[in-house]
């Protein structure tokens, strides 16, 4: 019989923050192979909701090859599961683009994360990743993303911009962008910050007649839209919003 693959701890830098009690039975080395021929465009999205089929672990991990001048869309909405993990590994060849959009929202005691690498291995390719985090109760939204340009990739532009947004004391979520550089004619950029709901903007809208939920309901679609307005299919963008904003409306 063969031996239970050995769980990752919160010692490894990727699992720094995740439910790793929560992967006993997953198999940890199923990954799903994309690969993007040269020119192409393809689009991916994942949304995990309350609803029949959903887990209690979701993971997901994905290889993403994307060829030269092609194009990879990723839209992710992570709402529902005990514990819920989408992981990328990308490579980027010669004017590449890859574009990540993803969401966590999450209350109780449960943990939604994105974890990313994104390597450029050839000049001129270009990475954009915006993720957006709502979390309340003792819920934990997390994103780690690396950005590894090596030494020939000239040219590359890269970013990630994270957001946190804390409904409830007690919530928390988590970010770790890294760069790790070896070209020196490169734009990378990454940042992150984490806060509460502005009790301004709560204090102008009731001023004006909407309701404490509605006025909270408009501010959370507002932060959440950053990581979705690459998504140019409005019919899903929509869909993926009501995903979020009806987990948020349930929970509070």
């Amino acid at each position: 019989m063969p031996e239970a693959a050995e769980l990752p701890t919160r010692r490894e830098e990727a699992w720094r923050y995740s439910a790793v009690e929560r992967l006993q039975g997953e198999t940890l080395d199923d990954w799903r192979e994309i690969d993007i021929a040269a020119g192409e465009t393809t689009r991916e999205t994942l949304v995990i909701a309350d609803g029949k089929g959903t887990r209690p672990t979701e993971l997901h991990r994905w290889r993403v090859t994307v060829g030269e001048g092609a194009t990879c869309e990723l839209f992710a909405v992570l709402a529902s599961a005990e514990y819920a993990r989408l992981e990328v590994e990308v490579t980027l060849h010669k004017g590449a683009h890859f574009e990540l959009g993803g969401i966590t929202v999450g209350g109780r005691e449960t943990v939604r994360e994105f974890v990313t690498r994104t390597v450029h291995v050839a000049p001129e390719a270009t990475s954009n990743q915006i993720v957006r985090s709502v979390h309340w109760g003792h819920g934990t939204g997390n994103f780690l993303g690396n950005i590894d340009v090596v030494r020939d990739a000239q040219k590359t532009d890269a970013a990630q911009d994270f957001k946190g947004l804390l409904l409830e004391k007690g919530a928390s979520v988590n970010a770790v962008p890294q760069l790790e550089i070896f070209a020196d004619d490169v734009k990378c950029a990454h940042g992150a910050s984490v806060g509460q709901m502005d009790e301004n903007a709560r204090f102008y809208m009731a001023a004006r007649g909407l309701s404490p939920d509605l006025a909270r309901r408009l501010l959370v679609q507002a932060f959440l839209g950053d990581a979705l307005v690459a998504l140019d299919d409005e019919d899903a963008r929509e869909a993926m919003m009501q995903v979020a904003l009806d987990k948020v409306d349930k929970a509070l």
